[in-house]
């Protein structure tokens, strides 16, 4: 099996300005530049199969024996304990833009690398018709 990465990411534009107005400060270099080296697309045009903010998603761990189901928020929704991902998290920061089928990979504290596939979108507020959230 070929395992796409996440070289080709696409970004809602809500999503864009939203975290924009957290402020270049609030945001870790790696999210800014990848905020502004990759394409925007209006909400209404964003593809079924693409992560977006609140976007709940099935992950495949190898090191992890069952799939990992997390949600992409905001800071302040945030909550790691009940799968909540921050966006400013290097998990969350690795997950916006990329689609099913891509694989994530971010650092952790101390230099160890993790990946995790996006198996599923179980949950898209854009699929839903939700445009504003």
């Amino acid at each position: 099996m070929t395992t796409r990465t996440s070289a080709g990411r696409l970004f809602n534009a809500l999503d864009h300005a939203r975290l924009s107005r957290l402020g270049s400060d609030a945001l870790p270099a790696t999210l800014r530049d990848l905020l502004d080296e990759h394409p925007l697309v209006a909400p209404q045009e964003v593809p079924g199969d693409l992560v977006t903010m609140g976007s709940q998603i099935e992950l495949s761990c190898a090191d992890a024996a069952v799939p990992q189901v997390v949600t992409l928020r905001y800071p302040a929704d945030a909550a790691p304990a009940a799968g909540s991902i921050s966006i400013l998290a290097p998990m969350g920061a690795s997950l916006l833009g990329i689609r099913v089928g891509d694989t994530a990979q971010w650092s952790l504290p101390g230099g160890r690398t993790l990946r995790a596939r996006v198996d599923r979108i179980l949950y898209q507020p854009e699929s839903q018709g939700d445009f504003l959230t």
